[in-house]
Parts: structure tokens; C-alpha cells; sequence
């Protein structure tokens, strides 16, 4: 298992909610947060780089033509990491409205294991808990998991200018026996690209 870091400047996702958080909760029912840019910043990286959403089985390496995205969420008994079932048909509202009745119903305590098994691709955030910086653990058999993290003011070249800026380190843990070093890389850039620059994600490029 190998892991690679790259850092996201949150600006342009963080203006949009500001400024669209109000019509979007109104007209959806729920409010527009991080994970639904950052599922469907993965979404359009497995497009790119399929091979991170495949698994090993055997000898052979079978590409799924679904992403089901695990991620966690709270319950009484701790994290549970249910799947959000073919990403690659949601819009950022169908992820967030489905984040939040998962969340619902772990905190009532009726999340079944039909709803954990089967998924191709994981998201954790440690930075709801204020972490920096981690390398995360791969879900097995899944082969990548992205790791998200704090988003905290930093020092940044901007042309010619020190600015600051509101910055995500992010991680993403991958099987080299599976996915190459080039690969990878390009998988995490491309979620960079469309979290930094939004239309990517509502115009789906």
C-alpha cells in the first residue's frame, strides 16, 4: 500500500455555499456541505482513472462500471460506514440527501449490514475531529480510499502575492499491485481540479 498528498484551496466550494446554501436547503431539504462536492469529485476521477475503482479477485482484475462510495458516519455505538449506491447517477443534492438519511438512521440505530457490504471506493474526513494530516487504511477488498482532512487558513503563492486561504490536505491510500504510481497521482489531482473549480463538478467535465 502506498499513499500520495495533495492540498485543495477550498475557496471557490466554500463561496458557492455561502452564497447558493439558502435556495439549495430550501429547495433539496438539506444543506449543501463538503462530502457532496467530494463524491462527486470522485466520480469524475474514476472516470479518468477506472482502475481505482477495480479490485483484484484471483488472478483477474475486474473494473466495476458503478461506483458505490463508502463513508462514515456517526452512531451510538461509534463510526459506521455505509454505502452510497451508484454515485455515478447522483447529483450533489441526491448525495447529501442520502448522507443525511444514513446518519438518521445510525443514530436510531438502524443501519443494516446490507447497507455497509459492496462498497468500491471509501471517503473518511478526519478533519470533522480536527485532524491535520493522516494516511488512511484501505477497506478491504476495495483498492483506494481518500482521506479528507481540517480546512485551515494557510499561506499560499497566488501570482505574485502571499495570500491566505482556506486549504484541505487530503491523502489518497492505493494497492500498487493494482494502481500505478501515475495513476493515482492523476486520480487525486482531478478531485483537486473539481473541488477547487466547481462548474468542473455541475457541468460534469
Amino acid at each position: 500500500m502506498l499513499t500520495t498528498f495533495n492540498e485543495i484551496d477550498m475557496s471557490a466550494f466554500m463561496d458557492i455555499r455561502k452564497q447558493f446554501q439558502e435556495p439549495f436547503q430550501k429547495k433539496h431539504g438539506v444543506k449543501l456541505g463538503f462530502m457532496g462536492g467530494f463524491v462527486r469529485g470522485v466520480v469524475q476521477a474514476v472516470k479518468e482513472q477506472p482502475v481505482v475503482n477495480a479490485v483484484i479477485e484471483g488472478d483477474e482484475i475486474i473494473y466495476r462500471d458503478y461506483i458505490d462510495v463508502s463513508i462514515a458516519v456517526a452512531s451510538p455505538t461509534g463510526l459506521v460506514v455505509p454505502v452510497l449506491r451508484n454515485c455515478e447517477r447522483m447529483t450533489i443534492a441526491n448525495v447529501e440527501q442520502t448522507i443525511v438519511e444514513l446518519s438518521i438512521k445510525a443514530r436510531e440505530g438502524k443501519i443494516g449490514l446490507e447497507e455497509m457490504k459492496g462498497g468500491t471506493f471509501t471517503i473518511t474526513n478526519g478533519g470533522v475531529f480536527g485532524s491535520m494530516m493522516g494516511t488512511p487504511i484501505i477497506n478491504p477488498p476495495q483498492s483506494a480510499i481518500l482521506g479528507m482532512h481540517a480546512i485551515k487558513n494557510r499561506a499560499v503563492v497566488v501570482g505574485n502575492q502571499i495570500v491566505a486561504r482556506p486549504i484541505m490536505y487530503v491523502a489518497l491510500t492505493y494497492d500498487h499491485r493494482l494502481i500505478d504510481g501515475r495513476e493515482a497521482v492523476l486520480f487525486l489531482r482531478k478531485i483537486k481540479e473539481s473541488v477547487e473549480d466547481p462548474t468542473n463538478i455541475l457541468l460534469d467535465l
